[in-house]
């Protein structure tokens, strides 16, 4: 189970179930039996796409590999889904025989679908159903088989192999080996987990290391038989079988510092057939390692935390921030696409950020005294601390007589201290002048009142509220109080 932070705390004397508590992991392996056979010279080659439903509409999840020239294919690419006990979640597989290497769906033969519930999947561990086309007929004999594993164990398995004198499979040539390893299932049928890549005209190939969850490979059992099987493969689909072996995660587990294992690769038909077989190579386990892959939520209760700087774009690419197809609109409702962005992130990142401290920065504006052009400046005019103390609020929050002058009662109600920024188009960029405030000994003849000022003086509006206690609070509204400035993004 897991608690993803942020959305609230339950209401007094409301137990604690919701999404946020029982949610967990969950992976589904598919296969197909006696699909259609949609091509002429050869047998289909099927891949698998996993649809969920949202708000009425079918939306792709992800898909498979393309098993060749195969009706009865065994996918190793899994779909891991988040399962939601308290909700019904609508999934539909359907299967397509791949014709071009376009990604589009009408583009491939369609051999069948099968729709369900997350939830019928995981009660009953796995299933096999019928697959149906799109008049609800049976798609032939074609089946479908699903099954579902919690993965609750974030420990992780990576292995490194190779092989040495494997038997030779292609007439003139070498062979092309594979490895598929497979877990015993309820059933008492294998059950494929993970398939190699294919290493060309070798019989002494090095596969890449690869990493599978260890619920995935053992369900989390170290003493649980696996199966591991090598192949020559043939671009037809029928692969040739080389030879399989037998052996554990604790065996595997010998693999370490420098010492690698070997296997015997054994052809049970040769073996039968010839008292002089040995075998038919060897498999070499060059390293076995064991490591715990922690989630987001395992790093936020180990303390991580995660900074949020905010960058602000004042040239003139974005257009007149008092035209309204502008992402810098100075919106008289208080939002544009640029706040809008900045809220949604902020306000659930700062729930991570211990001290809520939130750098703002700006680029491409000229700035005083010398009017030159700056690449980066601090938003609130303090480059040695450019730090803002607040947390985002949505716009309804402020409305435009914040950016009145009245006297200090009407500032310190209003929650927040107004920096005022000049724009003044010029070579590309915006132009700003920061006013010092009211009441503090500073000048405020140039600063005009309400709405009613050239357009070209409006202040950019403050997103931070943090109310003041007193007039000398109103100076620390950013790290360091030297700037008298708000503390958020402005938007030019």
């Amino acid at each position: 189970m897991a608690y993803i932070p942020g959305r609230g705390a339950p209401a007094a004397g409301v137990s604690p179930v919701g999404s946020q508590y029982c949610v967990c992991k969950v992976e589904l392996s598919v296969s197909g039996q006696s699909l259609l056979d949609r091509d002429i010279t050869s047998k289909s080659d099927p891949f698998c796409v996993l649809f969920t439903e949202n708000n009425g509409r079918w939306i792709e999840y992800d898909r498979t590999e393309t098993a060749v020239n195969n009706l009865n294919p065994a996918f190793s690419k899994k779909f891991v889904l988040d399962y939601h006990f308290e909700e019904v979640q609508k999934l539909k597989f359907a299967l397509f025989d791949q014709d071009k290497s376009s990604t589009r769906l009408d583009e491939h033969d369609f051999l069948g679908q099968f729709s369900c519930s997350l939830g019928t999947i995981v009660s009953s561990k796995k299933i096999t159903r019928p697959l149906l086309l799109m008049n609800d007929k049976p798609a032939g004999k074609g089946l479908i088989t699903i099954a579902a594993q919690e993965l609750s164990d974030n420990r992780v398995i990576t292995l490194s192999l190779a092989g040495r004198r494997l038997d030779k499979k292609d007439l003139f040539g070498k062979s092309d080996p594979f490895l598929e390893f497979c877990k015993l299932g309820d059933d008492g049928k294998w059950m494929l987990v993970h398939r190699t890549e294919v290493i060309k005209y070798t019989l002494d190939p090095v596969w890449k290391p690869f990493t599978v969850p260890l619920v995935s490979l053992c369900d989390g059992d170290m003493e649980k038989p696996i199966q591991v099987m090598c192949y020559d493969y043939d671009n037809d689909g029928g692969h040739d079988f080389i030879g399989e072996f037998q052996t554990s995660v604790a065996q595997m587990c010998g693999a370490r510092d420098g010492v690698p294992l070997e296997f015997e690769c054994i052809n049970p038909k040769k073996q039968r057939k010839k008292k002089s077989y040995k075998n038919s190579g060897i498999i070499i386990l060059r390293s076995c390692k064991i490591n715990r892959e922690y989630s987001f939520l395992d790093y936020i209760l180990g303390g991580c935390q995660l900074m949020f700087t905010v960058g602000i774009d004042f040239t003139a690419s974005n257009g007149n921030p008092l035209d309204p197809s502008s992402l810098h609109y100075i919106n008289p409702m208080g939002t544009n696409e640029y706040l809008s962005a900045i809220w949604a992130v902020g306000q659930i990142i700062q729930d991570y950020d211990s001290d809520k401290m939130f750098p703002a920065l700006g680029f491409g504006a000229q700035l005083p005294p010398d009017w030159k052009v700056s690449h980066e400046f601090a938003i609130n005019f303090n480059p040695t601390n450019p730090f803002c103390s607040a947390v985002l609020h949505p716009p309804h929050h402020h409305g435009w007589g914040h950016q009145r002058h009245g006297g200090d009662a009407a500032r310190r109600g209003a929650g927040f201290q107004a920096a005022h920024v000049h724009h003044h188009r010029g070579r590309g960029q915006r132009r700003l002048r920061r006013h010092g405030v009211p009441g503090r000994g500073q000048p405020r003849t140039a600063l005009p009142h309400g709405r009613g000022g050239s357009p070209r003086y409006r202040a950019v509006r403050a997103l931070s509220r943090v109310p003041p206690r007193s007039e000398r609070d109103l100076g620390q509204s950013c790290a360091g109080g030297a700037a008298p400035t708000s503390c958020a993004v402005f938007q030019a």
